[in-house]
């Protein structure tokens, strides 16, 4: 028998509590037995985005409400700038190109983090750009972007509102959505959050509400104002994901457990861990500069391709962690450290990692990354 392994970056691995919650009998999704557990559950979700905002849940995967934060906030033929740093920024584009946005494109060498000096200059030299729209990390390319310096950027601008997809980040990074001044962030549930995928999360701020009243591009069921209205009775719009949001609400309090600065250390402890251990044996990360606390995106090494690392990992030792996409496709592989997640999870991955390796002919000494990972931690 083969054990199994999740070190994707979404879907994650869910933790037994949040498992245990969602087997339990189905309810109404407009009963006075679901009311309280939304409400709950929305609340958390204030609590994790630090926001006093509302936080819409939609029962989306997290793309439903990236094309929500495109729909609710522009009008046809809009002026959008969008961080195009790898498959997600891509993704970006694409859905507004889809809505009939003009999009400005900064485009940012895979597996680096946009200049922000770059997005002032683009915003300066056209004052119609309306939305800056951009990853925190970019899962693609293990690359986390400086929200809060390209926050710093767009708030000094009434007419200008910061879209950003924080899937892979939430959770995993520190991002202060009111205190930076994020207009829009968009969450999803199979990434930090320990759940399946289903369920997408958007925050909006009082600057963002207000363009929301001059939007013209259609919209039906991501209809953020809908939404919110419904929030506000403890309702989603439409049917709610029941079991799901009953699966969220265990999640939100395991973390609050956690505590929130620790949710973050753990993250970055687990990160750091996972880029040492790599290196250590010889192997070069993808990210150079600004890695992301999610993912850890790791050059192939020359004459191996990436995919087969990816591969022979599941295959033979039942560990599924992640390809190259687009671009990258075979010349990364990628391991998360993100959501139910700790250090025997990463000793696993690594320990593997080795003796793919070495079954692949690239010279390792075996155990080197597992004994990095733990002199580390006993270093702590």
């Amino acid at each position: 028998m083969l054990k199994k392994y999740l070190l994707a970056p979404g879907p994650t691995p869910i933790h037994p509590e949040v498992l245990s919650a969602m087997s339990l009998p189905i309810i109404h999704h407009r009963s006075t037995d679901f009311t309280p557990i939304l409400d709950s559950a929305k609340k958390g979700l204030q609590w994790l985005y630090q926001t006093k905002n509302d936080v819409l849940i939609l029962c989306s995967t997290g793309t439903g409400g990236m094309v929500g934060s495109v729909s609710n906030f522009f009008s046809p033929h809009d002026k959008v700038l969008v961080i195009n740093g790898g498959k997600f920024g891509e993704r970006w584009t694409k859905i507004c190109r889809s809505y009939g946005l003009q999009v400005q494109e900064i485009e940012v060498k895979w597996g680096y983090a946009v200049k922000p000096d770059l997005i002032e200059a683009s915003l300066k030299k056209d004052p119609e750009i309306k939305g800056v729209l951009v990853q925190a990390s970019e899962t693609s390319t293990g690359v986390y972007h400086d929200i809060k310096a390209i926050s710093e950027i767009v708030k000094k601008r009434d007419n200008t509102i910061l879209i950003v997809d924080a899937i892979s980040a939430l959770v995993a990074h520190d991002i202060k959505t009111d205190q930076w001044g994020i207009d829009v962030m968009v969450g999803g549930s199979q990434k930090g959050m320990m759940l399946p995928p289903g369920l997408s999360f958007v925050s909006i701020s009082e600057k963002a509400w207000k363009m929301a009243e001059k939007a013209k591009l259609p919209k039906f069921y991501f209809h953020f104002k809908k939404e919110k209205e419904a929030l506000a009775k403890n309702q989603t719009n439409f049917t709610s994901a029941v079991t799901l949001i009953i699966g969220l609400n265990e999640s939100i309090k395991l973390l609050q457990k956690e505590g929130l600065e620790n949710v973050f250390k753990r993250h970055e402890q687990l990160a750091h861990i996972t880029r040492e251990a790599v290196k250590s044996i010889g192997l070069e990360l993808f990210s150079q500069e600004s890695p992301s606390n999610a993912v850890t995106a790791i050059l192939a090494p020359e004459g191996i391709d990436g995919q087969k690392i990816y591969k022979t990992l599941k295959d033979k030792y039942g560990i599924t962690t992640a390809g190259g996409q687009g671009k990258a496709k075979g010349k990364i592989f990628r391991i998360a450290h993100l959501g139910y997640a700790d250090i025997f999870d990463i000793i696993i991955a690594v320990s593997a990692i080795e003796m793919v390796l070495a079954e692949l002919g690239f010279p390792i000494k075996l155990g080197k990354g597992v004994s990095t990972i733990e002199k580390l931690i006993l270093k702590k």
